[in-house]
């Protein structure tokens, strides 16, 4: 959902670009369209310095792009190092999505390309990661024979040694999804990061069986990491000089951790819970800025939105997807809740965080999901004035139940029509919202250069909205106060009030 991206999702660009995409998956994060197919690497490779060289391009949400700076950490501590240029990787690894229709043409796309490159080098091995590979398996291997490894989201660990067999000539699989992997011991390599956002997975897996989502069976069921490795990933990334930290999970909220010992030092240790989690984040420090991705409508509590109006490092924005305005598609799609549930969430997320932004996932074309049902999704959208919105019509997803239980019969052109209206609307919301800001001061967290020019810095607010304005003295890292002048529909325009935010 980076940043990315400097790993941040900057979501209204995102949107147009979204618009002819298909499934959305529920409760993960929101694909970032300008990040899919990037290839990463921290650092410059001596390759003398290693004994081979890998190559990984990320496709999907944030939490797969996490994933990569696991996998990346548990290559180089066996003696691989990082590479951008594919051509002199020793590994190509590509790590998957099968949320969308689309992502899984692309990849099928771009394994083809590599499995021509391996003719002029037949020693290169090529690898499929991630939630593509946990859904199709071993079909890559045995039908399409495009690759020599096919590696689920669970099995990482196992990497070294599918890689050994790999390099004697055996294709090396390995799928199986687990009960208790967090990867809570291995630090991530912070990949083609901009050294002051970084990403914090915090759990894995979903326990949601929404109809139309494939993500339970492709990452299995939920499990909580470990509190202290959790607290002590990100008091090393601010050691290291990063300002902002996103937890991730496909369902913060259902966060829950008990320490195995339920002792230490003769008391009772508490389960932690999520917003336990967000203060004891909160408290590592003043400057350390706190998101987090994403949350589901029934999970989230008030004691969540407590602590984050406790603590003004912990933004004021959630992303929190309704899918549907018609508490009958919400049925059909199993989200849990109806239409009116939904409404009153939001309604006391206003009345405890008055100021706080709010986005959401929306999908047009549902199956059976008619007119009426389209404009209960309309008015929604015009009741709750999302600032940020992902919208998408619905394809159907081999395995998840919508697949099997309802037939996909809602014509193309019909669902195209229908995002078109909601995109339109969203669109003059955002604007509204964008002009609501004119004349107000808000901190912003400075991440680098404006799209646009190196005159000008970028950052965001509070709420998640992007601001640029000139750089003057001011560096990455930095907290600004900027009084905002002007806006487009995506963007927020000012100029600095003060040398540096007094926190």
């Amino acid at each position: 959902m980076s940043l990315w991206h400097s790993y941040i999702i900057k979501a209204y660009f995102c949107t147009l670009i979204l618009l002819m995409n298909t499934l959305l998956t529920t409760n993960t994060k929101t694909h970032d369209e300008k990040r899919q197919g990037e290839a990463f690497a921290p650092f410059s490779v001596d390759s003398n310095q290693y004994k081979k060289l890998f190559y990984i391009e990320s496709y999907g949400c944030a939490m797969n792009f996490a994933d990569s700076e696991v996998v990346a950490s548990i290559l180089q501590n066996n003696g691989f190092g990082a590479t951008k240029n594919f051509e002199e990787a020793d590994l190509i690894f590509v790590n998957t999505c099968s949320i969308r229709e689309k992502a899984e043409a692309t990849v099928r796309k771009r394994l083809t390309e590599f499995r021509r490159l391996k003719k002029s080098n037949p020693g290169m091995l090529v690898g499929v990661l991630g939630c593509m590979a946990e859904r199709l398996k071993a079909k890559f291997i045995e039908e399409e024979k495009l690759v020599d490894m096919v590696v689920g989201p669970d099995a990482y660990r196992s990497l070294p040694g599918l890689i050994e067999e790999a390099e004697t000539g055996q294709k090396a699989v390995n799928v199986l999804l687990s009960r208790d992997e967090t990867y809570a011991d291995i630090a991530p390599i912070r990949l083609n990061s901009n050294g002051v956002n970084a990403f914090v997975s915090i759990m894995r897996g979903c326990n949601n069986m929404c109809s139309f989502c494939v993500v339970p069976f492709t990452r299995g069921r939920e499990r909580s990491r470990d509190a202290n490795s959790i607290i002590n990933e990100c008091k090393t990334l601010f050691n290291d000089g990063y300002r902002e930290v996103t937890l991730l999970g496909q369902n913060v909220d259902s966060y829950h951790w008990v320490r195995e010992n339920t002792k230490e030092n003769g008391e009772e240790n508490a389960p932690v819970t999520f917003s336990l989690l967000l203060e004891k984040v909160a408290l590592i420090d003043p400057l350390l800025r706190v998101r987090f991705s994403t949350s589901h409508p029934k999970d989230i509590t008030d004691d969540v939105l407590f602590t984050i109006a406790k603590y003004d490092n912990i933004c004021n924005y959630i992303h929190l997807p309704v899918q549907s305005g018609s508490s009958r598609v919400l049925q059909l799609m199993n989200r849990t809740y109806t239409r009116e549930w939904y409404i009153a969430k939001v309604n006391r997320i206003r009345e405890i965080l008055p100021d706080a932004g709010i986005s959401t996932d929306m999908i047009t074309g549902f199956c059976t999901e008619t007119e009426e049902d389209h404009q209960q999704s309309l008015s929604l959208m015009e009741y709750c004035k999302y600032d940020l919105a992902y919208m998408y019509f619905y394809s159907q997803r081999p395995g998840t139940l919508a697949a099997r239980r309802f037939e996909d019969d809602i014509p193309e052109e019909i669902k195209k029509r229908r995002l078109q209206e909601m995109v339109d609307l969203h669109r003059r919301n955002t604007l509204q919202s964008m002009q609501r800001d004119v004349g107000k001061t808000c901190k912003v967290l400075v991440e680098g250069f404006s799209k646009k020019t190196q005159d000008d810095l970028q950052g965001r607010n509070d709420q998640n909205k992007v601001v640029v304005f000139p750089k003057g003295n001011f560096k990455k890292g930095d907290y600004v106060s900027i009084k905002i002048t002007s806006c487009t529909s995506g963007t927020l325009i000012g100029m600095p009030c003060k040398d540096l935010f007094n926190l």
